[in-house]
C-alpha cells in the first residue's frame, strides 16, 4: 500500500497532509504557498512522486447548505487537473468545518494564535485526511460484517 496524500486547498495557500505508507495516521507535510496554477500543479505532482502517493484526497468546500460554493466550484476544476495529471484516483471531501476543527486542535495544543498562519492549512487537511479514512475503514468494515452475514446465511441454508 502506498500514501494518501490531503489538500486543503485556499486562495493562498494549500495544506498537504501525508498518511502513513499502511493508511493508519495522518501527519502534517507542510503547507505550499500558491503561485500559480501550474506552479502548483508541478509543485504537487513532485510531492506525490517524493512520497510514492496512491490515492488524493481534496477537501471540497461546500456551503453549509450542501450546495457548491463558486471557490468549490474552482476547487473541484483543480481536482480533476490533478486527477488527470497525476493518473491517480482524486476523491473530492466535504471539509466543511475542517477548519474550525484544525483551530480547536491547536488551541487544545496551546498553539499561538498569531503563528498559525504556517500550520493551519496543514491542520485541515490532516483533519480531512482523518474524516476520509475513518469513513472509508468504516465502510470496509460493514463490507465485511455483510460478507460474513451471507457466508453464515449460505452455511445454514
Amino acid at each position: 500500500m502506498g500514501r494518501v496524500m490531503a489538500l486543503d486547498i485556499g486562495k493562498v495557500r494549500v495544506g498537504v497532509a501525508l498518511s502513513d505508507p499502511l493508511g493508519y495516521t495522518a501527519q502534517p507535510l507542510l503547507t505550499l504557498w500558491r503561485k500559480s496554477r501550474g506552479e502548483d500543479l508541478r509543485s504537487l505532482l513532485r510531492l506525490i512522486r517524493k512520497y510514492e502517493v496512491v490515492e488524493i484526497v481534496v477537501g471540497n468546500p461546500l456551503h453549509m447548505s450542501g450546495d457548491v460554493s463558486p471557490w468549490g466550484a474552482k476547487v473541484q476544476e483543480f481536482a480533476a487537473e490533478l486527477r488527470r495529471r497525476s493518473e491517480l484516483p482524486v476523491w473530492l471531501w466535504d471539509e466543511r468545518l475542517s477548519s474550525v476543527a484544525a483551530h480547536e486542535i491547536l488551541d487544545e495544543a496551546g498553539h499561538d494564535r498569531m503563528d498559525r498562519k504556517r500550520v493551519i492549512d496543514q491542520v485541515a487537511a490532516v483533519v480531512i485526511l482523518r474524516g476520509w479514512m475513518e469513513a472509508r475503514e468504516d465502510a470496509t468494515a460493514r463490507i465485511a460484517l455483510e460478507q460474513r452475514d451471507l457466508e453464515a446465511r449460505e452455511t445454514k441454508g
